[in-house]
């Protein structure tokens, strides 16, 4: 054994006899020895703690950091010393403690530990969005239902009370687009004549349905050796299905032919026309009790619709940060390149016609460019929806 070892174990049977000063002189002698363990100081820290000398305790902890910053015992004795010393950084302390904590059972004490934390951080996290809020509600008056939006996420974002979101396309990343996970709807022009057709495109979706010839294909369909894990549960499965009016940039004449009216509204909905990957439309099925794992999608330069049209109580949609119900007739465009996922709760089918659309924020230059660069990289790129 080192001397440093020699000495940590003294003081274990120190501090075990009830001899906490020799205790501590013995671990502050072996922290001393250059020893480059932080355990050692969290022991030290201990005794000294125990000692009422949080002053000390706390040196000692800073040290253990210094070493591993990203130790658990470490910050949480961080935040209980400075919550005992009175600091104003104990709220943020305890956020970094409970930030690094470990997954599975923990023992009953740090349980309640992080538990105190965790309600000290609520509190901490109100006052400060009070505070926000005071700061910005003049600039707020005056901003419209978007823009007002965007600033309740920013507040979000300061607190951390979300996640921040990027957008990481499997295949077609084009740069120095807006990241918005659900668009303004002031951008389409066409949403409230897709909205007001809620009932005809209904009515086209039972009667594909009612079809013989109808195709209803799983949504998720690849070769089992590719490597996509995050589809694995759904892959050929028909928990979720779909019912393709156009794939790929071709119509699918055995459903097509039955809706119309929807082909129609979709002609003014300024859709892709990308040969081999785009426009894309489709009746989507999920299941009863039934989730999609979160994902995402392939090319940053389209956006995704959805319309609902049968969604039973309780059915969510989550993009990035946000997460929706979906309502009958209450559309929403999405970026689809920004992790997403959904879930059917209920124990009945839920449908939604989806459909992909140019983003609005592109040129027509740059809409030809992509749509050459998709096209080249066609087949061999699954790009549709």
């Amino acid at each position: 054994m080192t001397n440093a070892a020699n000495l940590v174990a003294e003081a274990d049977r120190a501090a075990a006899s009830g001899d906490l000063e020799r205790a501590q002189a013995l671990l502050g002698e072996a922290a001393e020895s250059g020893a480059n363990d932080s355990s050692l100081f969290l022991k030290l820290a201990g005794v000294q703690r125990a000692t009422g000398q949080p002053d000390l305790a706390l040196a000692s902890v800073h040290r253990a950091l210094a070493i591993d910053p990203r130790d658990f015992t470490a910050l949480l004795m961080r935040a209980s010393l400075l919550d005992r010393l009175d600091d104003a950084e104990a709220p943020e302390a305890w956020a970094h403690a409970i930030a690094q904590k470990p997954e599975g059972q923990l023992p009953p004490g740090l349980v309640q530990a992080i538990a105190q934390g965790e309600q000290r951080v609520a509190a901490w996290q109100d006052q400060r969005d009070g505070k926000l809020r005071a700061a910005m509600a003049k600039a707020e008056a005056a901003a419209d239902d978007d823009t007002r939006h965007r600033l309740d996420r920013f507040r979000d974002n300061i607190l951390r009370k979300k996640r921040v979101y990027h957008s990481e396309p499997t295949h077609f990343h084009y740069p120095a687009l807006p990241e918005y996970e659900f668009h303004p709807r002031r951008a389409f022009p066409w949403i409230d004549q897709l909205e007001a057709a809620t009932a005809e495109i209904t009515a086209e979706f039972e009667a594909v349905m009612a079809a013989e010839r109808a195709e209803l294909v799983p949504y998720i369909q690849y070769p089992e050796h590719q490597p996509l894990d995050q589809w694995r549960a759904l892959n050929q499965s028909r928990d979720w299905t779909a019912i393709h009016l156009l794939q790929n940039g071709g119509r699918v004449e055995a459903n097509a032919r039955h809706c119309p009216r929807t082909l129609e509204i979709l002609g003014s909905c300024d859709q892709p026309q990308v040969r081999g990957a785009s426009p894309n439309a489709m009746f989507s099925l999920l299941a009863p009790n039934t989730a999609i794992p979160a994902h995402v999608g392939v090319n940053n330069a389209r956006l995704v619709c959805h319309l609902p049209l049968i969604v039973p109580e309780g059915c969510w949609f989550r993009v990035g940060g946000e997460t929706r119900h979906w309502r009958r007739g209450e559309s929403f465009l999405f970026d689809d390149t920004i992790e997403h996922e959904a879930m059917n709760p209920s124990d009945e089918l839920r449908v939604v016609l989806i459909f992909d659309v140019w983003r609005p924020d592109l040129t027509p230059v740059e809409r030809q460019a992509i749509a050459a660069a998709i096209e080249a990289e066609t087949p061999g790129v699954e790009a549709g929806l």
